[in-house]
């Protein structure tokens, strides 16, 4: 299977189980069940919980184990995304190309949905584990990967904001982005291995190409935050440099970001040679990941 074709069907899986937690019922706060649909139901990516699938895949096929975690972890990267989006963060308008939560409704229905997808995926998670508690052990590892994971994101979107404007050391800047993007994308991978009870050797390979590829995707969004077009980004280019934030390009220059970008990449692919024809999707979603254009 070409790579955009398994890359659509593991997106459309996602998107089908994402479906299941939106509704539109008669209900006094049926305006915040239209948010939460709203942010859920859009044309993203949904790279993470496609990591989650990709990587059990690796070593399982049964996939509908993956569920619940591919579905909690996409709601907590649209909780943080709303709430980055708040005018007391970095106040966009625009994101994927749509208005951003805070401009179709209100600030204040903007940050309460984030908070009821951050709850809402824990509330999954717990249902499941309730369900069918077998392999008890192994969820609850996966549950702490992420609730560990959204904690060092908060942490770096901290970092983000507190040294917007101001000098930041190459070692904090790094920090920055290995908790605030790299952190989930992490999460994403360790949960697809542990779900898979993979070798812990093998866990280990997986969790130094995840890390790699979380720097790489933050290398990334900043080189295209200088070079992107609105068409193709969906939203305003040069933002982080107007607010005085220190991204890999204006810390070191764009070409230097390119190398860098591309030495991550490199990084990644030569931790996963080793599964042969089995890795070949997290092979190629690294190259994605450096030669995306939004």
């Amino acid at each position: 299977m070409e790579f955009k074709e398994c890359l659509d069907k593991y997106a459309n899986i996602v998107n089908k189980e994402l479906l299941k937690y939106t509704t539109l019922e008669e209900v006094p706060e049926k305006d915040l069940d239209k948010a939460v649909s709203y942010a859920l139901i859009s044309n993203a990516k949904r790279l993470r919980p496609i990591l989650i699938l990709a990587t059990y895949n690796l070593f399982r096929e049964d996939n509908e184990k993956c569920f619940p975690y591919m579905v909690a972890i996409e709601m907590i990267h649209n909780f943080s995304l709303i709430h980055d989006d708040l005018p007391g963060i970095d106040n966009d308008d625009f994101r994927h190309g749509k208005p951003t939560l805070h401009k179709i409704y209100n600030e204040s229905t903007a940050i309460l949905t984030g908070d009821r997808l951050l709850n809402y995926a824990y509330i999954v998670l717990i249902n499941n584990l309730a369900i069918d508690d077998r392999d008890r052990d192994i969820k609850i590892r996966a549950i702490k990967e992420l609730t560990n994971a959204t904690d060092r994101m908060i942490i770096g979107e901290y970092i983000d904001t507190e040294y917007e404007g101001k000098p930041i050391s190459n070692d904090y800047l790094e920090y920055m982005h290995r908790n605030k993007t790299g952190a989930l994308l992490k999460a994403a991978v360790r949960i697809g291995a542990i779900l898979a009870e993979c070798p812990e050797e093998d866990l280990g390979r997986l969790t130094r190409y995840a890390e790699s590829i979380g720097l790489a995707f933050q290398i990334k969004d900043d080189i295209l935050s200088e070079i992107g077009t609105e068409e193709e980004l969906g939203k305003p280019v040069g933002n982080d440099r107007e607010k005085g934030k220190c991204t890999y390009v204006t810390k070191y220059g764009l070409d230097n970001a390119k190398n860098m970008l591309h030495e991550e990449i490199k990084k990644a692919i030569s931790e996963i040679n080793i599964f042969g024809d089995k890795a070949m999707f997290l092979i190629e979603l690294a190259h994605y990941i450096e030669n995306r254009k939004k």
